[in-house]
């Protein structure tokens, strides 16, 4: 993105201004935009190596493994954001917490690129970890840019940083994917690191132009607290250690007891933290009944994710082995498909800002319900979709590219319906006593759906048949219409929040 530094001036002290914005948010925004390069990168190689034939350079894994694999990684991404605020609020402030993750998942990229298993598995954890504390913390710093809550600037900044993400994840897997896949998977991975150093550098340059505030902690943890955290973590990293030891010696280990107990937590955890928010007595009555309407969007949204997260695992794979590489005569690598959700987005995005508005201003704009309806509805469909393609795709035969081009254009629709929509009303329906802590309660729902589709992979659901496709489709699909039907019931536990 080439620069456009102004100069404005405020009072008689000349400011330099980023798009009209505090200068800070370029070095942000380049910041997200390198580390969305690097995590969209690998993740658009990640099940294709997984299941590429050792011959070829790959793990040589079932589609299945794989599957299952990705899911649990990206599942354990989203649960991470949460301890990740966390950490930023009450141990390190967001600006040092955004430093030390940027730094944990450079390492887990040049860990991939280490051509070993364990080094592999080693630098998914560093990724994961290293995603869900940046991804909690670098938002707040943009927020702090505005030191004023009502700065006009604030929701066009948001905007700006939000396309630096889909410009990250839109080159990723057009450079990323074609060197790993057509040159070598751990110079690929190579890559991705790269792109996070570039990352770290723009954010280490931007320290003079952040807001002092992303230095301090807003909550720090007293001196008890830190030595009971201390010791509670001490406590379950000898349990969890003492019973990997005993699988491990009685020589019954496989990578089934990584999987199984994060697949699990991903589905456990959310549930857990819903329902202790919904049960806390010092919630009011009003928002003891937002949040009752607030878990049938959570369970709309898990069911959404469930099948639009698919597109970097079970769709990559069928791009991959059911689809032609070519069109108009240009071969291209299957992981290249993994660009046309940003692209979609970032097309797509101000066109649907403007028709809320234009409804709006016509009291004609769908009701929260009603997108979160059209959202399950099209991500639905668009598994209907991929049930004819793969009926299609029988024996040596192929299908034209056009039938997942046209798959992931529904799921951006969809998912421009729900995703930012959900935010905002995550922000409307939050008791007063969670504000801060209901953003990484709405990240949850990823890790849900996530959590979901490894557990089918693991209990052996096969992947690539009509099936598959079709009873997601249908669940998604009635999922959508059950909520619309029955938006009038939903809408009264809202107190009165559109």
């Amino acid at each position: 993105m080439a620069s456009s530094l102004t100069k404005d001036s405020v009072g008689s002290v000349p400011e330099k201004t980023f798009f009209g914005h505090p200068r800070g948010l370029a070095n942000l925004f380049m910041t997200e935009m390198w580390e969305r390069y690097s995590f969209y990168g690998m993740r658009a190689l990640l099940v294709l190596y997984l299941a590429t034939n050792v011959a070829d350079g790959g793990l040589g894994m079932k589609d299945a493994t794989a599957v299952a694999i990705y899911s649990v990684y990206n599942a354990m991404v989203y649960l991470l954001a949460l301890p990740g605020g966390w950490l930023g609020d009450r141990v390190w402030g967001a600006r040092k917490a955004t430093a030390i993750a940027g730094t944990v998942i450079m390492a887990g990229h040049f860990l991939l690129a280490v051509p070993a298993d364990i080094s592999f598995f080693i630098g998914l954890a560093f990724i994961a970890a290293g995603s869900g504390v940046l991804k909690a913390n670098i938002s707040t710093m943009v927020g702090q840019l505005y030191t004023e809550k009502n700065d006009p600037r604030r929701d066009g900044g948001f905007t700006i940083f939000y396309m630096g993400i889909n410009l990250g994840a839109f080159f990723a897997p057009l450079t990323i994917g074609w060197v790993g896949q057509k040159i070598n998977w751990h110079l690929g991975f190579a890559m991705a690191g790269v792109g996070m150093a570039i990352g770290l550098i723009c954010f280490f340059l931007g320290f003079r132009h952040l807001n002092e505030e992303s230095t301090k902690v807003p909550s720090p943890l007293s001196d008890d607290e830190r030595s009971a955290m201390i010791r509670k973590a001490l406590i379950w990293l000898g349990v969890a250690a003492a019973a990997y030891a005993i699988v491990g010696l009685s020589g019954a280990f496989s990578l089934d007891w990584v999987l199984w107990p994060l697949t699990v937590l991903g589905l456990l955890l959310p549930t857990w933290y819903l329902f202790r928010i919904k049960r806390d007595k010092d919630l009011s009555a009003m928002e003891q009944s937002r949040m009752s309407g607030y878990i049938w969007f959570f369970v709309a949204a898990a069911a959404f994710w469930a099948i639009y997260d698919q597109t970097g695992s079970v769709l990559s794979l069928f791009a991959k082995n059911n689809t032609e590489s070519t069109l108009f005569g240009f071969e291209f690598p299957a992981s290249w498909f993994q660009s046309l959700n940003p692209l979609f987005v970032m097309a797509l995005a101000p066109i649907f800002a403007m028709l809320w508005v234009a409804l709006f201003k016509r009291n004609k704009e769908p009701s929260t319900l009603s997108k979160f309806a059209a959202a399950l509805v099209l991500v639905g469909g668009s598994f209907g979709v991929m049930m004819v393609a793969q009926g299609m795709a029988v024996g040596d035969v192929k299908v034209s590219p056009m039938w997942l081009v046209a798959v992931y254009f529904m799921q951006t629709v969809g998912e421009l319906c729900l995703s930012p929509v959900g935010l905002s009303l995550t922000t409307k329906l939050a008791p007063e006593k969670y504000a801060s802590q209901m953003m990484g309660v709405w990240f949850l729902a990823v890790t849900a759906g996530d959590s979901v589709i490894a557990l089918l992979q693991l209990v052996g659901a096969p992947t690539d048949t009509q099936g598959w496709f079709a009873s997601q489709g249908v669940i998604a699909a009635l999922a959508g219409v059950a909520i619309f039907m029955f938006r009038r019931k939903v809408k009264p536990l809202m107190g009165g929040v559109n």
